[in-house]
């Protein structure tokens, strides 16, 4: 039992309940918009990004709440919120009712994860085994999301309500772990006024070195780029297949594909570091991985060639994706580990609006086979950027 009042087995089942949900939204928003609304790329692009915008909105304001306020009822509060959200979805889900309601979804996405993410830094256990659970656990409950979601939308012929009234469900029950099993403590029952004063004397009181300072804050920049790229993935790519004949069932296959391989290397990799663990290695490895696979996207001529690719991303999402936020919780000194992960947050969430935009805009000034360059040099140069970075500052950093 961490002090803020939820075991560790708990905190994974809300994340895994949330995962399944999550995949039942965003794998469908470019290509229902795009086939059903009849939008343009740029267009869901935009939707995107004020859905991921509002996602770091959620992502800041949770982190920074998190070390002042009570927990458990802003995590309540977050889940209950989605909830409601995801019903409406079912019933309103046109043209431009469709993009208001998934900005409120991204708001409570971010805010959602933020506040998992904040209670995994006081579990009392080890950090890289907390983040690779939780990674563990958001990934377990996309493979069984996206395995169901390509079927379920043929069969439903690009009905979407479906699967929001599965994921409403799924966001009650979240709702009902939170509500039974995030317990207050102590410090939690006290006035928000106490909470404030003793939270603003920390904080006063801690200085967070400036080398760990410099190496988060390039882990935050280097997440923002990395998944503008990587949203390629989750965005445009399901047209760019789809336009090739692929099947949109296919298409989700390769994100049941990356959930698999996800859960098999995190296995993996927690086993490994009982014995031998490097964590800036694990990151220099993953971003040149992920690069690598938009290298091979410039040979993708069949299906096969983007199964190759998926997996050669995966390989670097498992390797990189958890191991930054717990070198991030490594080096944020206690009162203040909340507003470093919801930092984090945001600029991956950052990352994630500027994506699908980003991808849009230039495939339609240009080519998916310029797309697929830029993102690989993108990647790349980050990866150097950091790797300079690290070697720079590490024997000067602190561990909280």
């Amino acid at each position: 039992m961490n002090r803020q009042g939820i075991e560790l087995k708990w905190l994974l089942l809300g994340m895994f309940l949330g995962s399944i949900g999550n995949s039942f939204v965003w794998p469908l928003t470019t290509i229902y918009m795009h086939q059903q609304l009849h939008e343009s790329l740029t267009v869901s692009g935009i939707v995107l990004l004020l859905y991921s915008g509002a996602n770091v909105v959620g992502s800041y304001i949770a982190g920074t709440l998190f070390d002042k306020k009570n927990p458990r009822q802003l995590m309540l509060g977050g889940t209950v919120t989605a909830t409601v959200i995801m019903g409406l979805l079912i019933a309103f889900n046109g043209w431009p009712v469709y993009g208001i309601l998934l900005t409120g979804v991204g708001f409570m996405n971010g805010w959602i994860i933020t506040m998992v993410n904040s209670y995994g830094t006081q579990s009392g256990q080890d950090g890289r085994y907390v983040f690779n659970m939780l990674y563990f656990a958001n990934n377990l409950g996309m493979v069984i999301g996206t395995t169901i979601v390509g079927p379920l939308y043929q069969y439903a012929h690009g009905n979407i309500s479906p699967m929001f009234s599965i994921t409403t469900v799924l966001y009650v029950l979240f709702s009902a772990v939170v509500f039974f099993f995030f317990k207050d403590n102590k410090s939690s029952r006290r006035s928000n006024r106490e909470v404030d004063v003793e939270v603003e004397n920390s904080e006063k009181q801690v200085k967070m070195p400036v080398s760990n300072l410099v190496i988060s804050w390039t882990f935050f920049a280097a997440l923002m780029i990395i998944w503008t790229m990587y949203e390629q993935w989750a965005s445009n790519l399901s047209v760019f297949m789809t336009d090739q004949g692929i099947s949109m069932t296919k298409y989700s296959l390769l994100w049941t594909l990356n959930g698999v391989l996800i859960v098999i290397i995190q296995l993996i990799i927690t086993w490994i570091n009982r014995y031998r663990s490097n964590l800036y290695l694990q990151v220099f490895l993953g971003l040149f991985t992920v690069g690598f696979s938009f290298v091979l996207l410039l040979f993708a001529k069949s299906y096969i060639w983007f199964v190759l690719a998926m997996t050669v991303l995966t390989i670097g999402e498992a390797t990189a994706f958890p191991t930054m936020p717990a070198i991030v919780n490594e080096l944020s000194p206690v009162n203040i580990k909340g507003k470093y992960q919801g930092i984090l947050n945001a600029f991956s969430s950052l990352g994630k609006a500027i994506g699908p935009l980003f991808g849009g805009i230039l495939i339609e000034l240009s080519s998916y086979r310029i797309l697929f360059v830029v993102c690989a040099v993108a990647v790349f140069v980050t990866l150097a950027i950091v790797f300079i970075v690290v070697k720079a500052n590490q024997s000067r950093t602190v561990h909280y």
